[in-house]
């Protein structure tokens, strides 16, 4: 059985009403979500896990990998360019819950597991416009490159981001 570090909870078979809601309060980064568009969305994950506290999310990360039944255009950009990826889909940390390295600690969790199951790489996309200025810092310590843009039909312009595992 696969090891899970202290304090980082596997959101499979949890009630995840808590996480559509911190999800939702952040919609306009992400999308919004019903709770059983949100448990597909865990069902599929190759990384689904979080912090919560007295039943209350602070933080999440859903992750797919290639083999993910999920189409969008996000999903598909990395679909096209590898046979075999890690594209984080989600990471949300609650306003209450920032800066105390959570979603650090999602991040090194993922890349472990992404490591052990093969993975050479792990994507991802950022707000452009709108902008995200903290998400953008945060994925360039972290060591992601920018590797494409996209204007999506919604109104936002993303910028695509790898890291190469294999460069760690």
């Amino acid at each position: 059985m696969e090891s899970i570090p202290d304090g980082i909870v596997d959101l499979a078979g949890l009630e995840l009403a808590a996480f559509t809601r911190l999800n939702n309060e952040h919609a306009r980064e992400t999308s919004w979500l019903r709770e059983e568009e949100f448990e597909r969305l865990v069902g599929m994950a190759f990384y689904a896990r979080g912090f919560e506290s007295e039943a209350d999310a602070e933080a999440f990360l859903i992750a797919l990998d290639e083999k993910a039944l999920y189409r969008n255009p996000n999903f598909e950009f990395f679909l096209e360019r590898h046979e075999r990826f890690v594209y984080i889909d989600r990471i949300i940390t609650a306003s209450h819950a920032r800066r105390r390295g959570l979603a650090g600690r999602l991040y090194d969790d993922l890349f472990v597991r992404a490591q052990g199951a093969g993975h050479a790489v792990v994507g991802c996309e950022v707000n452009l416009d709108p902008p995200n200025p903290v998400s953008d810092s945060f994925h360039a310590r972290l060591g992601f490159v920018e590797v494409g843009r996209a204007q999506l039909g919604n109104g936002k312009t993303v910028r695509y981001l790898e890291r190469n595992l294999l460069d760690t």
